[in-house]
């Protein structure tokens, strides 16, 4: 089933201002929130699927994400409806978007308190990808070193905050006093310190380990591309938010395909006298092989299409072609007889160049073919 489109749920156009996104994820919160809605699944779902729409949309660099790619892009999904995160995850990251809405900074109300976790770090891989590979997709399994919460941390009260994972400053102004709140710093927003740790742990109760990741790459991507894994990132402090994991695509060169987006590109090469007799031709496809019919008379330059040959769009929007530019091969050296033989036509009429007005240029065959 798929998800629904993250601009629907909060009612608000692919152009709207990063304000007005605010705006709109503020009021299904404010309307949804488990506070005003106790046991009501279909309010928390709601609440969730708002949550994960804003977490897309609120960030400059997933919302053009998600604007080329859509939810292919974020592989382990955001954090509503199944995704990676829980309700705390949600207050966590979203909670100062309130005011006091629900008493004082972030959620009140619930027993939640006033902690903020902490988000882990991302991380970045780069994957390379050969055609077949994009042509179809692939699923790729990375081993990624990273950093993930170590067993037999003992973790205490943070003596700062004492547990509330923030600190609360007041600042006299010429309006009076105003009370600002942010991160703890000696805990970063967890409220908690590590007291005892195992050996090749740091100080945050946080190790370097190996982990193997499986990542789905959809059908169509190209080099340069950025995909969103979710919560693969390292762990953060204290059980916080996980980072993510932002893959790079890198993709090989084929040895005789050329990509250009979603259409492909082929330079095949007849000799004389099949363009002029006429022939077929065999040229590769990312997958197998397939045959062309060069027609008696064929020009140097001309552009065929094989529909339906190229690369499949990334939003599956169809697939593109390829389009093969045919190549008359003169050769270097001849022999005597050839010689002679090519020396007895050179005088012929019917070879003498005689372009008519139906012999278009390089440019404009290009520019019906890409029409």
């Amino acid at each position: 089933m798929s998800k629904k489109d993250y601009y629907e749920i909060l009612g608000v156009s692919k152009t709207a201002a990063d304000s007005e996104i605010k705006k709109a994820y503020r009021k299904l919160a404010l309307k949804y929130h488990p506070d005003k809605n106790p046991d009501d699944t279909a309010a928390e779902a709601k609440f969730k699927e708002a949550a994960e729409a804003y977490e897309v949309l609120s960030n400059s660099q997933k919302r053009q994400q998600y604007d080329q790619f859509g939810h292919q892009a974020f592989q382990g999904g955001g954090f509503g409806g199944g995704g990676g995160m829980n309700m705390d995850d949600i207050f966590s990251q979203f909670g100062d978007i309130f005011g006091d809405a629900f008493g004082g900074f972030g959620f009140g109300g619930g027993g939640r308190g006033q902690r903020r976790s902490s988000k882990g770090s991302n991380l970045r891989v780069k994957i390379k990808l050969n055609l077949e590979e994009v042509l179809s997709g692939v699923e790729k399994k990375i081993k990624v070193n990273k950093l993930v919460n170590a067993e037999g941390v003992e973790f205490t009260t943070c003596s700062t905050c004492r547990g509330a994972g923030q600190v609360t400053r007041v600042t006299n102004t010429i309006l009076g006093q105003m009370q600002t709140a942010s991160a703890c710093p000696s805990c970063q927003g967890s409220g908690q310190t590590v007291g005892k740790r195992p050996p090749g742990v740091d100080a945050s109760g946080l190790e370097k380990k190996e982990v193997v990741i499986p990542i789905k790459i959809p059908a169509g991507v190209e080099g340069g591309m950025q995909l969103n894994v979710q919560g693969q990132g390292n762990s953060a402090p204290g059980g916080g938010v996980p980072g993510d994991l932002i893959v790079l695509i890198e993709e090989e060169d084929h040895p005789e395909l050329i990509r250009d987006g979603e259409n492909l590109h082929y330079n095949a090469y007849v000799n004389f006298v099949d363009a002029a007799l006429g022939s077929s031709v065999e040229i590769p496809l990312v997958t197998g092989k397939a045959k062309i019919k060069v027609d008696p008379g064929t020009q140097s330059g001309k552009l065929l299409r094989l529909r339906g040959k190229g690369i499949p769009s990334l939003n599956g929007y169809g697939t593109g072609d390829l389009l093969i530019t045919i190549h008359i091969w003169t050769p270097k050296r001849l022999s005597k007889e050839e010689r002679q033989l090519l020396e007895g036509l050179r005088e012929s009429t019917n070879f003498a160049p005689n372009p008519g007005k139906d012999e278009k240029s390089f440019f404009s065959r290009m520019k019906n073919h890409f029409s």
